[in-house]
């Protein structure tokens, strides 16, 4: 099935679910930034987040940001996402590699360091966009997400990452959820939430054994009455483009980009995002000054 987002609700609308499958925007980020397999790991449970509270955008153009920098090896990481779930995104270190942690998992934690800050940047087309700040909790990213829901937006939620990684570092599986308590949520029901939620598995176990999201919201909230509302391919997108980085040389300055001519008579610019480059001859960045 192809990757995948979908939004639902439970509990007469005090539950608000969602969850997804990234499992091919991983796969195609771990190829396109020649990722080591925490890497992989870190920067997918990012990616998955981002589709995840994509799905809380309301306008045509809006934007979430999610950057993460720790003080662990692999620098930081980030990942956008616009309101249809297409998402890109980059990790500072590529090549980062650790041994497993003492469960035998990838040590994200160990990667991203559990000492730093998580941003939020919601671009929703105004004067400013809005901006969410918590320090880092674990590092482990999903309860750092789950974090930033309680500090920043005071929305209680059940945040779930993984990515499972083969031995050949291709990646198997990549997906996850959100649950969250909407205002009204009874006492009952978050007890039995709670009990759901502490017995489910592991995401990447589920989808291991050929769950889908639609399974996975389905078992855990099931016995709510689970409604679900929609759901929305994802994919891998980048939206740079050579007009884009024309606005970036300018942004350096004319003095700067003169230096850039009489120094190396042209400019090669490169997208974090895609890895595309941008090449720009002696001449066009004279036509750049003259603007």
């Amino acid at each position: 099935m192809h990757d995948h987002v979908i939004r639902a609700t439970a509990a007469g609308g005090t539950i608000r679910a969602f969850a997804a499958d990234t499992t091919h925007i991983v796969g195609q980020s771990r190829a396109l930034h020649r990722l080591a397999p925490v890497a992989s790991a870190a920067l997918g449970r990012t990616l998955t987040a981002a589709v995840l509270m994509s799905q809380s955008l309301k306008g045509e153009k809006d934007t979430i940001t999610i950057q993460i920098k720790g003080d662990g090896p692999l620098g930081g990481n980030i990942a956008v996402s616009d309101s249809h779930a297409n998402v890109r995104g980059y990790v500072y270190n590529p090549d980062v590699d650790l041994p497993l942690n003492i469960n035998g998992k990838f040590d994200v934690a160990g990667a991203v360091g559990r000492e730093g800050y998580l941003n939020v940047i919601k671009d929703m087309g105004l004067k400013e966009p809005y901006i969410g700040y918590v320090r880092l909790v674990s590092g482990e990213i999903a309860e750092d997400i789950a974090y930033y829901y309680a500090f920043s937006e005071q929305v209680p939620s059940v945040v779930a990452l993984g990515v499972l990684v083969d031995r050949d570092e291709s990646i198997l599986n990549s997906g996850g959820y959100v649950i969250q308590l909407m205002p009204g949520a009874e006492e009952e029901i978050i007890g039995q939430l709670e009990d759901k939620v502490n017995a489910v598995p592991a995401i990447t176990t589920l989808m291991a054994e050929g769950k889908t999201p639609e399974d996975i919201l389905q078992i855990i909230l099931g016995d709510f009455g689970l409604n679900i509302s929609g759901s929305a391919p994802c994919r891998l997108l980048c939206n740079c483009s050579r007009d884009r980085m024309e606005r970036n040389l300018l942004s350096l300055g004319k003095s700067e980009l003169l230096q850039i001519i009489e120094d190396q008579h042209g400019a090669e610019t490169q997208c974090h995002f895609c890895n595309n480059k941008y090449q720009f001859s002696e001449e066009d960045l004279m036509k750049l000054v003259n603007e």
